[in-house]
């Protein structure tokens, strides 16, 4: 519990720290989130809706590329000792938006073959739209995770359908609430709340902090199963608090169009629950599921072209 506490005390600070007036916000560089993904399988960040921008007769978008040292999603470590690269595309036209995100695998591990050469393992679709009324933006939208197995009996994990709802207030910290609901395989819902803040450095660069807690309420305890105090699978269906993710980023505006991110994170449980449920599905070497971690550090460079 003083581990939950002092880890809740973290948030509380940042949020303290990101509020205060430090110079004027930089115009933020939006890099792909080098977050989570999903359930029982591996999926691509959670796609952030595009803010809402006048609307225009042509087709905007960007290009990324992150290079990561780990792939983390939703507190699922889903690489172990492996560097990843991520490229993402996102087109824009009055509201509508189209994602395309993939993952890289430069060693996938598996128990049976830790070292084998570099795999595609993932490719994400998301598609959405963004409406503004005053400060509020609603953005409704659809996720495909192509994970290798569009039906069952494959060997690699199933693919995943989701719809989600994000509600964002153009305000202090940018807040935004977002409800993920799975409808394909993996029958659960993700709450996320976030928030962020960018300072000026200077006039291409820029500090970025943002913070997420989340909330994972399962409705199928044999596709996402509570674990207990020995991280091993329970015949209860998990419902509490997920994983909180702290970041640092420092955008810096290369031209008018390219952007280099260089990106910090933190993931950590919000109950021992989750703690329990990380360790049991992480892939860090241990004999026991119990000794596994929970927490994770990672990072890694984003370059981000805007067209």
């Amino acid at each position: 519990m003083k581990e939950i506490t002092k880890k809740m005390m973290i948030i509380f600070t940042l949020l303290i720290v990101m509020a205060m007036p430090i110079g004027a916000g930089a115009d933020e560089q939006k890099p792909a989130e080098p977050e989570q993904k999903h359930l029982m399988k591996q999926s691509g960040p959670e796609q952030k809706p595009a803010e809402q921008k006048p609307e225009e007769d042509k087709v905007t978008g960007e290009i990324d590329l992150s290079v990561l040292s780990a792939y983390i999603w939703r507190g699922q470590e889903l690489t172990r000792n492996s560097v990843v690269v991520q490229p993402a595309a996102t087109f824009s036209y009055k509201g509508f938006s189209v994602n395309v995100w993939g993952n890289l695998d430069t060693k996938p591990y598996s128990a049976a073959n830790a070292n084998y050469g570099g795999k595609y393992t993932e490719t994400d679709f998301t598609v959405s739209y963004s409406k503004k009324f005053g400060i509020l933006q609603v953005t409704p939208g659809y996720i495909y995770y192509a994970l290798g197995a569009p039906y069952s009996g494959a060997t690699a994990p199933l693919d995943s359908q989701e719809v989600f709802l994000t509600l964002g207030l153009d305000t202090i910290l940018s807040p935004t609430l977002t409800a993920y609901k799975e409808i394909d395989h993996y029958h659960q819902w993700y709450f996320l709340l976030g928030i962020s803040h960018t300072f000026a450095l200077h006039e291409k660069v820029g500090l970025k902090l943002s913070a997420s807690a989340s909330y994972l309420l399962s409705a199928d305890e044999t596709t996402y199963a509570k674990y207990d105090s020995n991280s091993l699978t329970t015949t209860d269906k998990f419902n509490n608090f997920h994983d909180g993710t702290i970041s640092i980023c420092l955008p810096v505006a290369v031209t008018k169009s390219l952007t280099v991110t260089p990106t910090a994170s933190y993931v950590f449980p919000l109950s021992d629950d989750a703690k329990y449920e990380m360790k049991g599905r992480g892939l860090q070497g241990a004999v026991a599921p119990s000794d596994k971690n929970s927490s994770f550090l990672y990072g890694g460079v984003t370059l981000s072209f805007t067209f």
